[in-house]
């Protein structure tokens, strides 16, 4: 019988695939990598018998990098990086996800490919067929591979996809190829050449990257003109006249003054002396209107992602995940579209019957259907995906909070679009007073239409309806004139923001909420409140020195005659080669005026922040020059010694201090410690040899806990106790600098072990070791502060065997005391069986000889 591997995006994906083709008859098992199950059943393609498996990837299976010796950004000149030659990397080496693929796809007759439906998928369909195709059996035949195109998980969606297979599409794979290669040459040597000048002179720029990408930067681009309107803005006084009449019911109504504003107080003034003379308000003229608000168009990505961030205060790179999330799991139909059209056989009352049930908006769907489908306003077909609708109906238990919000928006707006126009009087009554015209307007509504499920577009339910005749007679209240300032606009929201990007074509549906996230990640803008993007000074300086040297390194429009010959690849009409060298040329010659232009950012940078020699303060000796180097805070994390003019990095995210003056034994640099708190990751290290490690197998930005010294009492050798069962690789080597709460840790990964706290000393007996193959560690404390059994104040024994360690002892995941990135929570008693560290050789000194560089 013969065989097909079906291959989708994500695991939970499969499952759901798996579960509609199977008619919930598929068995499950774990892959060689555990972490995408395959699911096996028995079924027709083309007619004859075949047993289907069916996996997945998680995202790209590949990525594109520098060879190896490219990403020394010590080594490497940014310049070399336009031309120096790239590779496809593994994109998760841990998962092993090509070698799982080819695995299952031995002796395979055919491949379907259930990758998402937009360039993107597309690129990873041929990730996938370069994976197996040495497997497969025959794969160069034709109608060998297939590709499902689908917009929704549901059995209608999948069951017709697998009916009308068709082939992937190589163009527009490439088209994200070229992308990729662009964006991975022109922002890495841009990012290097700005990172390394200016972290290299300023101590306060709060950002480890000092980034540049063709998309990211007219995106901060715009933010910034905004400000600059902002700044430049310079408000003006005027005045309006104010006044209030009695109606004949006693009502006092404000009257809006026709001629608006004023500018000129004295001419203000004189309007308002004239009509203090004046005790009545004649009714001129009467007019009535009925009005339509039109109902919304059909939702796509731009318009989810505007209206979450205006109405349901998500920025849009979070609402992308929930939407991503809600439609693997069945609630929604494919989120990226910029579609907002739906086809003439879309089953609009199919989808709404599905809703019907709803607790939260049965009611109007019912009346809905009772009163009879509107036809949907004609929007944009972009030939991409239908429009973002609801497939399954969910209730609040089902979703967590932001989840649940953003569903309820869809089905609103879903059910928003085949409803009635809201339809309703505008009402406008113009009053006479003296020469002045002044009016009074309000409207009355006929048919709430779309927005009685969609409340927040309804009418204001307090505007003040009062019956007037014409000619009608009204006294008086109160005439005055209120003073006003003409004020600036406001700072983008990211709603304003969304909309300029797709104006001027920078980033895609899937792209854009990535953009704007980067600029809020790297620092360049804030997000304050009703999530208006605020620049930081790093922010403005960084676009005012790009306008100095190149404008067009800021202006969307080198961006979009990009995105437009990416366009031309994927439809064929554009040869790949040639627009990749062209525009990698055409920036390089903008890198190299950039270069010789930086003096032109750098004094804008001289004004805006301090120097390294000017900031931080004294935390640990120098081993060179003996004097103290000084601690800067503000991110990136680094230590600077100002008389050998040296940077050295530090760990990221925690807190870093100096650790008992004592020295490295390699270099005379005092030590420091860096932590995330006391139940997060801690170890000691030497700031020379973090940077320029010691050893030929000791890594860059390597701690104490990981340093190759045989003999130095803060190394791994001497506090090595045990292999790391959690992790490949790892050792759980003792923090020497941790006490009084004295932690354990694995060097790889964030295990963590806590354990005799207020011990006075704790060391590990190298020369004695359990039968489990760890270190024993010997345990001392104060005769006052012992927690020891029988009161003892000594005692050696193993971590994991030693049973009257056990209440001593917990285990935990690594836990940050303030937010760090990767940082992960767990809790559990320790249950470990040490496999034993690695052993320093016999001869420890000809081995330091060997290892040094």
């Amino acid at each position: 019988m013969k065989t097909a591997l079906m291959v989708a995006e994500k695991p939970s994906l499969a499952a759901s695939l798996a579960n509609i083709l199977s008619n919930g008859r598929s068995n499950s098992r774990k892959s060689m990598n555990s972490a995408c199950p395959v699911h096996e059943w028995s079924g027709t393609l083309f007619g004859e018998p075949v047993i289907f498996k069916m996996t997945s990837v998680c995202g790209h299976v590949m990525t594109l990098d520098f060879n190896s010796k490219f990403n020394n950004w010590d080594k490497v000149d940014p310049e070399e990086l336009f031309s120096c030659p790239t590779e496809k990397k593994e994109a998760s080496p841990k998962l092993r996800i090509p070698a799982m693929l080819a695995c299952e796809a031995r002796g395979v007759d055919f491949l379907i490919l259930w990758l998402d439906c937009d360039k993107e998928g597309e690129n990873i369909c041929f990730e996938v067929i370069d994976a197996v195709k040495s497997s497969m059996k025959r794969p160069g035949e034709v109608n060998r591979i297939w590709r499902a195109k689908f917009s929704a998980i549901t059995a209608k969606d999948i069951k017709g996809a697998m009916e009308r297979l068709d082939f992937p599409n190589r163009n527009e794979a490439m088209s994200v190829d070229a992308r990729q290669e662009l964006d991975l040459r022109i922002g890495c040597s841009f990012t290097r050449f700005q990172t390394k000048y200016f972290q290299g002179k300023y101590g306060d720029l709060d950002s480890s990257l000092i980034s540049y990408g063709p998309c990211q930067t007219p995106t901060l681009g715009f933010c910034v003109q905004r400000h600059d309107e902002i700044r430049r803005f310079k408000p003006e006084p005027y005045w309006v006249i104010q006044v209030t009449i009695q109606s004949k019911d006693g009502q006092d109504v404000v009257l809006n003054w026709e001629k608006g504003r004023c500018f000129e107080r004295d001419a203000s003034n004189s309007l308002l002396q004239a009509l203090k003379k004046q005790q009545i308000a004649t009714v001129v003229s009467i007019t009535q209107q009925e009005k339509s608000k039109q109902r919304p168009l059909a939702l796509n990505s731009v318009e989810l992602m505007r209206a979450a961030s205006t109405g349901l205060g998500m920025g849009p790179h979070h609402a992308m995940q929930l939407a991503e999330r809600l439609y693997t799991q069945g609630y929604i139909s494919y989120p990226r579209t910029e579609t907002s059209h739906y086809s003439d056989n879309f089953e609009l009352l199919g989808a709404l019957r599905t809703l019907q049930k709803s607790n939260e908006w049965g009611q109007e769907i019912r009346q809905v259907l009772n009163n009879g489908l509107t036809r949907p306003r004609n929007g944009k077909d972009c030939g991409d995906h239908p429009p973002i609708t609801p497939t399954m109906l969910a209730s609040r238990n089902e979703l967590d909070g932001d989840s649940w919000k953003l569903y309820d928006f869809i089905v609103r707006h879903f059910v928003a679009t085949i409803s009635k126009d809201c339809k309703y009087y505008s009402k406008t009554v113009t009053f006479k007073i003296g020469s002045e015209m002044f009016t009074y307007n309000w409207r009355t509504l006929i048919d709430a239409g779309f927005t009685a499920i969609t409340p927040w577009k309804a009418l204001p339910k307090n505007e003040l309806a009062v019956n007037f005749e014409r000619d009608e007679k009204l006294n008086i209240k109160d005439a005055r004139l209120t003073d006003h300032m003409t004020s600036p606009p406001g700072y983008l929201t990211e709603s304003e923001l969304i909309s300029m990007m797709e104006k001027h074509g920078i980033g895609t549906d899937a792209s854009i909420p990535v953009h704007i996230n980067n600029i809020s990640q790297r620092n360049y803008v804030t997000v304050a409140a009703g999530r208006r993007l605020v620049p930081t000074n790093l922010g403005i300086v960084l676009v005012h020195g790009y306008q100095k040297i190149d404008k067009q390194l800021v202006e969307p429009t080198m961006r979009s005659t990009i995105e437009d010959q990416l366009n031309l690849i994927a439809k064929g009409e554009a040869n790949y080669d040639r627009v990749l060298r062209q525009t990698i040329e055409a920036f390089r010659q903008k890198y190299l005026y950039f270069v010789k232009s930086i003096e032109a950012m750098d004094s804008l940078f001289e004004v805006s922040f301090t120097t390294l020699a000017a900031t931080g303060k004294a935390l640990s000796r120098c081993g060179k020059c003996r004097r103290y180097m000084k601690l800067i805070i503000a991110k990136p994390s680094r230590l600077h010694c100002s008389h050998c003019d040296e940077t050295y990095n530090l760990p990221q995210n925690g807190n870093i201090r100096i650790y008992k003056e004592l020295k490295c034994p390699l270099d005379d640099f005092e030590l420091v410690t860096w932590s995330t708190g006391n139940k997060g990751r801690s170890y000691p290290l030497c700031p020379y040899c973090y940077n320029q490690p010691a050893f030929r197998d000791m890594k860059k930005h390597s701690g104490c806990n990981l340093c190759l010294h045989p003999t130095c009492p803060q190394g791994f050798y001497v506090n090595g106790i045990a292999s790391c069962l959690q992790c490949d690789n790892g050792v759980l080597v003792l923090d020497p600098s941790s006490g009084p709460k004295w932690k354990v840790g694995c060097n790889k990964c964030d295990v963590i072990f806590h354990l005799f706290e207020d011990a006075h000393k704790i060391t590990v007996e190298e020369s004695k070791e359990c039968d489990c193959g760890a270190q024993l560690l010997k345990i001392e404390y104060k005769e006052e502060r012992t927690r020891l059994p029988r009161d003892l104040i000594e005692m050696t024994g193993c971590l994991f065997c030693c049973e009257e360690f056990g209440y001593l002892v917990e285990k935990f995941r690594a836990q940050a005391s303030k937010p760090v990135f990767n940082s992960r929570q767990g809790r559990g008693k320790a249950k470990h069986k040490g496999k034993g560290k690695p052993k320093p050789p016999k001869d420890k000194m000809a081995q330091l000889a060997s290892y040094f560089v």
